[in-house]
């Protein structure tokens, strides 16, 4: 008790605490009402997929990996190598973090429920490419019409050169890697 005994707080806590006690009533206690110790609000863990009871959730491989896999196992979604060593590189990083951002809404947008993987952002130079694997839903006169409008639009806004490398899957079972 002398830990918290200059915390006003404790020391509101444990006098109604030890009140409650004497009058041995049950009544709630002032703070505990808000403090929870169940069990699934501690097994909550960032980047890292539940498995299911009878394993129907399916991942690609870059989803099964854990962050902790970046580098070696995995990827990173965007690849910046424009960093040069006498670059501004803060103004820099902004402004490739808010084109990142852009392109994946506009990607969200321009092929809409399409992606079968994560959209995959890398800037060489002056050059933007933007790869990823496509579900086959269209017909590739309109793949190709997207893939256009998509390079020069953003080539456009973004005043540099952008190409689109895709791979194309007729099932999205293909692209999975495990059940889990």
């Amino acid at each position: 008790m002398a830990l918290f005994s200059r915390n006003p707080l404790c020391q509101e806590f444990f006098r109604g605490f030890s009140a409650s006690l004497a009058r041995n009533s049950a009544a709630p206690l002032p703070f505990i009402r808000s403090f929870h110790t169940t069990l699934p609000t501690n097994r909550v863990q960032a980047g890292k997929y539940r498995s299911t009871q009878y394993k129907t959730r399916g991942l690609t491989y870059e989803q099964y990996y854990n962050p902790t896999f970046i580098g070696f196992a995995k990827g990173w979604n965007s690849w910046n190598t424009s960093n040069l060593r006498f670059a501004n590189t803060e103004h820099q990083t902004a402004q490739i973090t808010i084109y990142d951002m852009f392109i994946r809404k506009f990607i969200a947008g321009t092929f809409h429920n399409m992606f079968v993987s994560e959209v995959i952002i890398k800037q060489r130079h002056n050059v933007i490419y933007i790869a990823g694997i496509v579900h086959q839903t269209v017909p590739a006169r309109k793949m190709y019409f997207l893939i256009g409008y998509t390079e020069e639009f953003l080539g456009f806004f973004l005043k540099c050169p952008v190409k689109m490398e895709l791979q194309s899957v007729s099932s999205k079972k293909d692209s999975l890697f495990t059940y889990i």
